[in-house]
């Protein structure tokens, strides 16, 4: 992935500091592009854009946002898998399906990943389930930012220790937030790494 096309797919929330009006002319211009990356590098990103700011991310070019996405939503729906195993009401499980298609059976897939936790975990994962299918039937924005929000935390967790640059590049398609606990094991994490990056080579 080119520079000037990394540097465009980053959240509008990490340039906030930068005068707005300089911003177009800093991502048209190489040297604009060059003072970008050493400035997220600086801030956020050193693994990103190592060696130079010049090269090519690796972890962008793997990784577009829309694959991105679908690994993180994925990782959430099985994060949440002992939560969403456990329920049992018609209407629930109703929307559950309907909205999560085939992550619904992600979760459900107890060779994939058991689903144990400790009780804390089990706790927060069951209230904050609840917490989302409470909303308004109508609108699943709650419950797929939870999946999404979740999923974004076990693929921080994972690339903490494998690839820090594919954390750093989840981190900027997405406004600042505060990094939240991740709890899946690696294994059915690596699982999942590696099926949606064959399915991307396979496309």
């Amino acid at each position: 992935m080119e520079l000037q096309r990394l540097l465009a797919d980053i959240h509008p929330d990490w340039y906030a500091d930068i005068e707005p009006a300089l911003l177009p002319r800093a991502h048209a211009s190489r040297i604009g592009q060059r003072l970008l990356a050493r400035w997220l590098a600086a801030d956020v990103a050193p693994h990103l854009f190592a060696p130079s700011p010049q090269g090519v991310a690796r972890a962008a070019t793997r990784w577009p946002r829309a694959q991105l996405a679908a690994l993180a939503r994925n990782l959430g729906a099985l994060a949440f898998a002992p939560a969403i195993r456990a329920e049992v009401r018609r209407e629930p499980v109703r929307r559950l399906r309907h909205v999560l298609g085939n992550s619904y059976l992600l979760a459900l897939d107890q060779s994939v990943w058991d689903g144990r936790v400790g009780a804390n975990v089990a706790k927060r994962l069951a209230t904050e389930l609840d917490a989302a299918l409470d909303g308004d039937p109508g609108s699943n924005e709650t419950l797929l930012a939870m999946l999404d929000r979740q999923g974004r935390n076990e693929v921080r967790a994972a690339s903490a220790r494998n690839e820090p640059a594919l954390g750093e590049w989840l981190t900027l398609l997405h406004p600042r937030e505060t990094a939240g606990a991740a709890h899946l094991p690696e294994k059915p994490v690596t699982m999942l790494f590696m099926h949606h990056a064959s399915r991307a080579e396979a496309a």
